[in-house]
């Protein structure tokens, strides 16, 4: 219980302050908007917030009635490890509850029935703000926190270590929805995570960018980066605004447009009317 309280805390901490500041959409902040159109604040917050008080209840429920199975794995409240040893484990859980949430995450997109009735209930939001971040069927929820808890059970961590990993857990998975594209963001400083881009991209386009913390393994598992957020990323790097990138993009869209008008028209038959 009070792993899955420092969860919920650690994600409202994150995510209350850009929720705020998407509803009031300052004109200061809107360069750094990911999307440049009107977040969907009043239609999902409220249902945000009611996914994520059913979710944990739900996610209560299942603790308490496996507890019994809990209680038999190696987490502990022993002594503590080395600082090294610490790192070494946060850093595995990482990089497996990433390479793990891959695989499901992409398994609900192209498994139709959990599309259907699981995953779309997360992508009703096209342009999320931070509370959305646990706005997700039930199902999806448990599994994710479930994948959250394979490390930890696998090297049997100690409960403190456990804790400070489910706050990284919960802050990227918050900071993953706010939106927003700021330099000084401090979820920079985790060096193994890119911000809040490379999942906006996937709630924007749908398809690609399944992972969480690690988008290396869309190159190395698939070939499914969003092509539009590596054009974002070559923009960013080229000192371009969000807003100056959303406008390449719009011309991009324009320019092939025309290319197939052209290509179609070119590929019409003339008929002679000699023919006839």
């Amino acid at each position: 219980m009070a792993t899955l309280a420092i969860s919920m805390a650690s994600f409202l901490t994150v995510a209350t302050p850009w929720t705020i500041v998407a509803w009031l959409d300052p004109e200061s902040m809107r360069k750094y908007k990911i999307q440049q159109k009107p977040f969907e604040f009043k239609k999902y917050f409220w249902p945000s917030i009611a996914r994520i008080v059913i979710n944990n209840i739900i996610l209560a429920c299942l603790l308490v009635a496996t507890w019994p199975l809990l209680k038999l794995t190696a987490v502990h409240n022993g002594e503590l490890p080395a600082w090294y040893i610490i790192i070494a484990q946060l850093l595995f859980f990482v990089f497996l509850d990433d390479f793990l949430y891959y695989w499901m995450h992409r398994y609900m997109h192209e498994n139709k029935w959990l599309l259907k009735h699981v995953h779309s209930v997360h992508h009703r939001i096209r342009n999320t703000c931070g509370i959305n971040g646990n706005y997700m069927n039930w199902l999806e929820y448990v599994l994710t926190a479930g994948l959250t808890l394979v490390g930890p059970i696998l090297l049997g961590a100690h409960i403190y270590v456990v804790w400070i990993w489910v706050v990284i857990r919960q802050m990227e998975g918050a900071d993953g929805h706010i939106g927003y594209d700021v330099p000084w963001n401090p979820a920079h400083l985790f060096p193994v995570y890119k911000g809040p881009v490379y999942h906006d991209f996937h709630h924007a386009k749908f398809k690609g960018n399944y992972a969480g913390f690690l988008p290396y393994l869309d190159e190395y598992l698939g070939k499914t980066h969003i092509p539009a957020y590596l054009r974002y990323l070559k923009g960013r790097k080229a000192g371009l605004t969000a807003q100056q990138i959303e406008q390449q993009e719009i011309e991009l869209r324009k320019s092939k447009l025309q290319r197939t008008r052209r290509t179609v028209s070119e590929a019409k038959p003339i008929h002679n009317p000699a023919e006839f």
